[in-house]
Order: structure tokens, then C-alpha cells, then sequence
């Protein structure tokens, strides 16, 4: 996974129980723990895939335009984080008289691809609105130890 993922599942679980009302990029990146022009910069591709909408001026901000049981998580996993379940780099050389050293870079790619097929699926079964009712039933079993 990487954090604009993150990112994005965090923002428009964010904005969803806001319930319709605007809110500024400071307000959901305090939510996130991270800068600003982190969280402007993932909006901006939600926003371009019609997740949410903006509104300009002194009281603008974005808003919620999907319905929570219609976004899979699959799907945003596929716009910020497809392709990070393999490394950036993998070992071995294709010119190596080593076994390993020869097929370990089309043999771990393939192990990868399947991988990242499985996470695609898992993601695909569950949608935001799952993540929110979880999120609920969190709150409530940390306001009963309260």
C-alpha cells in the first residue's frame, strides 16, 4: 500500500460523516496526521474521478459526491496504489549462470502479480461504507471502556 491510498480511504470516510457539508483540505489533513498539500494533491484525482466536489471561495472546501456503498475500496487502491504490492527492485540477474541468481526476478514477478490480484479482490469485497459501519462499532466499544 502506500499513504496517498491511505489518504484517500481517510478523506472520504472524513467527509462522509460530515453529511453533506464542506470541508476545508486543513481540516481533513489535521485528521490525517499529514500536510495539507498531501491531502489537496489525492483530492484533487478523487475529485477528477467524481468522488467528491469542491466549492471555491473564503467558505469553500469539498464535499462528499459518492455514496459510501458504492465505493469499493478496490477501486481506489487501483488509482493511488496499483502495482506497490511488488518491489521497486528485485534481485538477481537474468545472465547469471545461478539458478536462483537467473530466474528469481520472472519467478517473484509472477508471485507478485498473483498477489496483487488476491489484494485486488479482498479490496474489491469491501466498500466504504463497510469501513464506516466498522469505524461506528469501533467508537462504541472505546466509549463503553471510557
Amino acid at each position: 500500500m502506500n499513504s496517498e491510498f491511505t489518504i484517500a480511504v481517510h478523506g472520504l470516510l472524513y467527509l462522509g460523516v460530515r453529511e453533506g457539508r464542506i470541508a476545508k483540505s486543513e481540516d481533513i489533513a489535521e485528521s490525517v496526521t499529514t500536510h495539507p498539500a498531501r491531502v489537496r494533491k489525492v483530492l484533487s484525482v478523487l475529485r477528477k474521478h467524481r468522488y467528491v466536489t469542491t466549492k471555491e471561495g473564503a467558505h469553500g472546501g469539498y464535499m462528499l459526491s459518492s455514496n459510501p456503498r458504492d465505493v469499493k475500496l478496490g477501486d481506489l487502491y487501483r488509482l493511488f496504489a496499483f502495482g506497490s504490492f511488488a518491489p521497486h527492485w528485485r534481485s538477481g540477474d537474468e545472465s547469471s549462470n545461478c539458478i536462483v541468481s537467473s530466474n528469481i526476478k520472472e519467478v517473484m514477478g509472477t508471485i507478485y502479480e498473483d498477489g496483487e490480484r488476491v489484494v485486488e479482490r479482498y479490496l474489491d469485497s469491501i466498500t466504504l461504507e463497510e469501513v464506516q459501519k466498522r469505524l461506528i462499532e469501533k467508537e462504541k466499544h472505546r466509549a463503553n471502556r471510557l
